[in-house]
């Protein structure tokens, strides 16, 4: 069993333009509302394979109702904990080509007893757990330092934390022991302080998160694939999408997907790929399912070849 825990999670509202143009008005093609937040989805992409999971999840107002509801619609169990503020709500513009816009609310503010409510609900849940999760940007009224808090009490208790968030967040979780950190490119180039023009660039950021404590790195690149670098060295894999339609939930649901076949070595990272590519080629943040998956597609490179690394969504 898997517990995700999102400290600002959002309903995600998304929709299929023919295409975005400023100061016009844009007649959708198709909109969809979907529970949105990086653990969220997480819990969403393992939940629709088979996996169990569970989501917590601070919640506040009419919309932190309705996400629940959207939630347990799809057979999440939702541990929610109730917040005086309204859970933020999110906007998703995809255009035909793949390109997408997204608009986020900062969220709630959460004060620091939501917080602590908030790690007890987890370190109560999380004792049976295989991983705890901990996704997402971090509210305001916390410090970056929150999910840092979370991962060395977890750590401290025996469990395996994965982190996905950016900034200096992402740094603080590697510097307090994080089992696997997940960035993209541009949360990876952003933390380490530099541009990350290819995969051998790539590969030696993600060895400085692990110098600075960190456990495994995968870091996911768009359109390039995705490379995992742990203390076996270095693999690298590529999953290419026909017909894209939305990136949102992608590094999500390669997340999910690592952690459901083990979270080691090539065939793990393959599987991951493979979840971020069908959930690259569904609408809005949908999660896939097994019959969404194409394993053939996915192309595994190990040992580490150097690769161009392109201005693609991760």
């Amino acid at each position: 069993m898997i517990v995700t825990v999102t400290l600002n999670p959002s309903l995600d509202r998304a929709m299929e333009v023919g295409r975005l143009a400023r100061g016009e008005v844009i007649r959708a093609r198709e909109a969809r509302l979907d529970p949105g937040g990086k653990g969220v989805n997480v819990s969403r992409a393992l939940l629709a394979n088979g996996v169990p999971s569970v989501a917590v999840l601070p919640c506040g107002g009419d919309e932190g109702g309705q996400l629940v509801r959207l939630l347990e619609a799809e057979g999440v169990e939702v541990l929610a904990v109730p917040i005086g503020g309204r859970t933020r709500s999110n906007l998703t513009l995809a255009e035909p080509d793949g390109t997408v816009t997204k608009v986020n609310e900062p969220g709630p503010r959460l004060v620091r007893a939501e917080f602590d409510a908030v790690t007890d609900v987890v370190l109560a849940r999380a004792g049976s757990a295989d991983w705890v999760v901990l996704c997402g940007s971090v509210p305001p009224g916390l410090g970056s330092d929150a999910y840092a808090q979370l991962c060395r009490r977890l750590r401290a208790a025996g469990l395996r934390v994965a982190v996905d968030t950016s900034g200096p967040a992402l740094r603080e979780a590697a510097a307090a022991g994080a089992t696997l950190l997940k960035p993209n490119r541009d949360e990876l180039a952003e933390v380490v302080g530099r541009p990350l023009p290819d995969v051998g660039a790539v590969v030696a950021a993600a060895r400085e998160l692990r110098a600075w404590g960190a456990g495994t790195v995968v870091a996911s690149l768009g359109a390039d694939g995705a490379v995992l670098v742990d203390d076996d060295g270095v693999v690298t894999g590529t999953c290419p999408v026909t017909r894209p339609r939305s990136t949102v939930g992608a590094g999500d649901a390669l997340l999910a997907g690592f952690l459901a076949a083990g979270a080691r070595g090539a065939a793990a990272l393959a599987e991951g790929l493979a979840w971020g590519a069908a959930a690259v080629s569904l609408p809005g943040s949908r999660m896939p399912g097994p019959a969404d998956l194409i394993r053939h597609n996915v192309t595994i490179n190990t040992p580490l070849e150097q690769a161009p690394v392109h201005n693609t969504p991760s």
